[in-house]
């Protein structure tokens, strides 16, 4: 009987290991898990390609190809500095996936307001006045940023995309494993999506 419940007891931590282990990697993803095409996108929120990249891309990609199930859609975290970072903690501050999309864009249209200057707490009180408008309160993203575990999950997420795609600089758009090398305009990267469907 000890046997059975040390048996049941392992399998249990085994189990409870794993499903935290996959939460934890879990990259910020939108569209239809069962997709045939997968688009990771390795990127800080302070770098302006970045920016770039989801204003001229996402909103299309999603109306054409995300909506529609063809195309799941993955954010993966890059932080290059604390500001970045600070940034990413409040993009996964509670919010359901749609909403972090949208808080997403917001904070990449106004890189240019909040990601400027050296001091960082003028930075995270720029970053909270945008999630502010996207129903999270002031103390909800305090707690949020002094969540060490939340840190420690974004910077490991970082550490194993550099062991797995060698990332030299950001972004890296990585579509069915496959790195895209082409210019951030929908029309070429739309050619290298209708290839795989």
């Amino acid at each position: 009987m000890k046997e059975k419940s040390k048996y049941i007891l392992v399998t249990f931590v085994f189990i409870a290991l794993f499903a935290f282990t996959k939460a934890e990697s879990k990259a910020l993803s939108l569209g239809d898990l069962d997709a045939k095409i997968v688009v990771k996108v390795f990127s800080s929120l302070t770098c302006p390609h970045c920016a770039s990249f989801h204003e001229k891309i996402f909103p299309d990609l999603k109306k054409e190809y995300i909506d529609k199930g063809l195309v799941v859609f993955e954010h993966h975290s890059f932080p290059l500095d604390l500001a970045a970072l600070n940034a990413e903690i409040i993009l996964k501050c509670n919010l359901e996936n749609n909403k972090s999309f949208q808080l997403l864009g917001e904070i990449y249209r106004k890189q240019n307001k909040w990601a400027v200057g050296s001091d960082i707490n003028v930075i995270n009180e720029s970053i909270k006045k945008i999630g502010l408008g996207f129903g999270l309160t002031k103390i909800n993203m305090e707690k949020c940023l002094n969540n060490e575990k939340l840190q420690d999950q974004i910077l490991n997420e970082r550490i194993e995309a550099q062991k797995k795609y060698k990332i030299q600089s950001t972004p890296t758009i990585y579509i069915n494993e496959k790195q895209y090398k082409g210019t951030h305009e929908y029309e070429l990267f739309k050619k290298e999506i209708q290839k795989l469907l």
